[in-house]
């Protein structure tokens, strides 16, 4: 399990314009942060570094467990979820098809799922195909996902825009627990997350 997310003098830049630089931010085993910034500023490419997805300018992104450190290729496989804009769903499967082969893919099991589709509110939703359901139910499927799965560091682009007040509340009582069990989260939000967390200002 990861304890500790190290990113050092970190600069990001998109063809010939550089977002940001000398960005330093250590999150450790039960915290959380959102990254704040206008649009543009490179906090969905912060997040996609952090995933390995993007390479930095300049800087260092490193990894440790509770043994130390931990290459960040074993810990991007084993250790990170990356929740995105888009959900990442396969549109042709029923949506108990898509949680069960994606909670059996990032480690976790049949039981998993179904406790997590319970905590959802999508046991009546999971005979239906992906592409069946709405904006907000195919977000929660995606949700039930993170908390399906054990991994401890959870990278979250704008996670709780389709949701409406009952299930934001319901996701933020995954996530503190997800915290409680010493996990940690680096989200890219608008509106504050209904948890404790410090805020990283992107793009000053």
């Amino acid at each position: 399990m990861l304890r500790a997310v190290l990113i050092q003098e970190l600069a990001i830049s998109r063809g010939e314009r550089r977002l940001f630089s000398g960005l330093n931010l250590t999150l450790r085993a039960g915290e959380a942060a959102v990254l704040v910034g206008r649009n543009g500023a490179g906090k969905t490419s912060l997040l996609r570094a952090v995933a390995g997805l993007l390479r930095p300018a300049e800087g260092s992104i490193a990894f440790e467990t509770a043994e130390g450190p931990i290459e960040a290729d074993t810990a991007r496989a084993e250790q990170l979820h990356m929740l995105g804009h888009q959900d990442g769903l396969k549109s042709s499967r029923t949506a108990w098809e898509e949680l069960r082969f994606q909670t059996l893919w990032t480690g976790g099991t049949e039981e998993s799922a179904r406790a997590a589709a319970q905590r959802f509110d999508l046991p009546r939703l999971l005979d239906l195909e992906v592409r069946r359901l709405s904006a907000g139910q195919r977000r929660r499927l995606a949700l039930a996902r993170l908390a399906a799965s054990p991994r401890s560091l959870w990278l979250l682009d704008e996670p709780m825009a389709p949701l409406d007040a009952a299930q934001r509340k319901a996701f933020g009582a995954v996530m503190a627990e997800h915290l409680a069990a010493g996990g940690m989260i680096l989200a890219s939000v608008h509106d504050p997350l209904p948890i404790p967390a410090s805020s990283v200002e992107i793009g000053q």
